[in-house]
């Protein structure tokens, strides 16, 4: 798996497949035009083509993944500070948003990519319990500025539409449905 997602790793070892992780940097840039229901799965590509082709061996697969998360077709990356993370959860607060997370698989012979989109309910959240939860969680690696395994998961989502573990940043049944279908062909 090429990803530093520490909760990317955690799903994909309850799989109980046998995976390294290779890191890569590969800048989260997308065209300003580009539907906001795009993105991940163009951010998963993007960071796939940065992945080091001689890294790529007979028996091995690739995967590489981005999660975004979108409402009233703004795409709310990762928050830089406590500022951005506030604004972001301002944003969600009280709303509906969308979590889409874009996954690409690669071997020598073929390449797939593929999103999963789960739609994601929050109370109207106060600003003491939004303070509250940017000093305790620094929510700042992640994308709409919260995780949902989290205290603000727990207290703010009323309900969600999709899977639990796509807003995680992996839709784990999905991946392991597309692995089954790739090693098959």
């Amino acid at each position: 798996m090429a990803s530093g997602s520490p909760r990317r790793r955690e799903l994909l070892s309850q799989l109980d497949l046998t995976f390294k992780v290779e890191r890569i940097d590969a800048e989260e840039v997308f065209p300003e035009d580009m539907d906001a229901e795009k993105v991940a799965e163009f951010l998963s590509q993007q960071k796939m083509q940065a992945f080091p082709k001689e890294k790529i061996h007979a028996q091995s697969l690739i995967i590489t993944a981005d999660t975004i998360v979108t409402i009233d077709r703004q795409v709310l990356g990762k928050a830089k500070n406590h500022q951005q993370a506030f604004e972001m959860l301002k944003k969600l607060s009280g709303k509906t948003h969308s979590v889409i997370t874009g996954v690409s698989i690669k071997s020598l012979e073929q390449e797939v990519s593929f999103s999963s989109t789960t739609k994601v309910r929050f109370k109207k959240l106060s600003d003491d319990e939004i303070n509250y939860y940017i000093e305790h969680y620094q929510p700042f690696d992640k994308a709409g500025s919260y995780g949902i395994q989290e205290w603000i998961g727990k207290v703010g989502v009323e309900w969600i539409e999709g899977s639990f573990y796509n807003v995680m940043g992996l839709p784990i049944q999905r991946l392991y449905h597309e692995l089954c279908k790739f090693v098959e062909s």
